[in-house]
């Protein structure tokens, strides 16, 4: 059996398992009981009560944080000559296509966001199995498939994400680092919860929301009262 670290146990005594947090005491919460070396992400993970088998069950969106991520977001645009420059002037770190495509079926993919055009899907989409396991498929729906490409480069330099609940259910994102205040964490953790609510499928029965919990990168998870999240 694995030996729980000093540290670990102490995290452990904070942290009532029964108990469920308002949202502003679980992002104070999360801070005093993280202990690395690193400025480690602090994440929400929501249960929600789909399906996400069936379509119309299925829920997703992007979201952006009114204080960013505390991430310098890596941004790959695909797309023909004439919005390159666009492209560039609006902070992309890289700009192309045909080269970039290449180096993707190669194995590269050292992004965190690719925005590409709709004329070029055709090429992006045969990228579909190395893109789609690493979440970096561009997508209509998440604004990632557009003419605008300088303003959806903006949008995620600036703090957009993107969630999409998994086959279990539950949606993971991100709302910033420990080293963000309290009070920066809780209106990142409410704009992602607020934005989740929103999109439940008219086809869900029963509790959407099951169960809320936030954590850092290597810290116990704290459950949150849903209620807490539009107070």
């Amino acid at each position: 059996m694995a030996q729980i670290t000093k540290k670990r146990k102490e995290s452990l005594t904070k942290i009532d398992k029964n108990k469920f947090y308002p949202l502003n005491e679980a992002a104070a919460l999360v801070k005093s009981v993280t202990f690395t070396k690193f400025d480690a992400s602090v994440d929400v993970d929501v249960r929600l009560g789909v399906d996400p088998r069936k379509a119309n069950q299925m829920v997703r969106g992007s979201v952006t944080l009114p204080h960013g991520t505390g991430k310098t977001m890596k941004v790959l645009v695909l797309c023909t000559p004439d919005k390159e420059e666009e492209a560039t002037a609006a902070g992309a770190d890289f700009v192309g296509l045909d080269e970039y495509i290449t180096k993707i079926k190669g194995g590269w993919t050292d992004v965190d966001v690719i925005i590409t055009m709709p004329s070029v899907m055709p090429k992006v989409g045969a990228l579909g199995k190395i893109l789609g396991p690493r979440g970096l498929m561009p997508n209509p729906k998440t604004g990632t498939v557009t003419m605008e490409v300088g303003k959806a480069v903006k949008e995620a330099k600036g703090g957009k994400i993107d969630f999409k609940v998994d086959k279990y259910g539950i949606i993971h994102s991100t709302v910033g680092k420990v080293s963000f205040d309290a009070e920066k964490l809780i209106e990142n953790a409410r704009e992602v919860l607020q934005t989740i609510l929103k999109l439940k499928p008219a086809a869900a029965k029963g509790t959407y929301v099951k169960s809320i919990y936030m954590s850092s990168t290597m810290s116990p998870g704290i459950q949150i009262e849903p209620k807490s999240i539009t107070a």
